[in-house]
């Protein structure tokens, strides 16, 4: 029985690892055309992200490299979502490598719960009620922090989408 424990918790401990991207392959980048004087000019413009996401073609690509570079044992990609760290809405970098990853869909800190975040990070910046940097930092440096602090106590402003 000691033993089931163990595995249990080195299983939880596993998939808590890939909640969160590996810093060393994805720190985040953002997009040097978005700045906190054209917020209201770019990014907080409804549409404009679909103006700059790149294709499922290139992303599908690059997720089946980051599995096996992330060393997942799970090499299914339907399994994970290809995702900003930075998101798009918050000013990300669209195609760098660097602010994308393949997230697991398999735990309890997963996309969905990320784009929770985003939907809150860019309503703050929009309103400005949070600086750019701020929101790009809080969620480059530990989105499930940034999750905690900005979502737990505003499930309302969580509600929707970020086009």
């Amino acid at each position: 029985m000691k033993h089931l424990a163990l595995i249990l918790t080195l299983a939880s401990a596993t998939c808590f690892a890939a909640d969160l991207p590996d810093r060393s392959m994805t720190p985040g980048a953002i997009n040097p055309d978005i700045t906190q004087d054209n917020i209201q000019q770019t990014m907080c413009v409804k549409g404009f992200t679909k103006t700059i996401r790149p294709p499922a073609s290139y992303t599908n690509k690059l997720k089946k490299a980051q599995i096996q570079d992330y060393g997942y044992t799970d090499t299914n990609p339907k399994d994970y979502e290809e995702d900003h760290l930075i998101a798009l809405s918050i000013g990300g970098a669209p195609r760098d490598p660097q602010n994308l990853w393949p997230q697991p869909h398999k735990s309890e800190w997963n996309a969905a719960k990320k784009d929770q975040l985003e939907v809150v990070l860019y309503r703050m910046v929009c309103d400005g009620s949070l600086p750019l940097a701020t929101a790009q930092q809080a969620m480059a440096t530990d989105w499930i922090a940034a999750w905690k602090r900005y979502v737990a106590g505003n499930a309302a402003l969580a509600k929707g989408h970020v086009d």
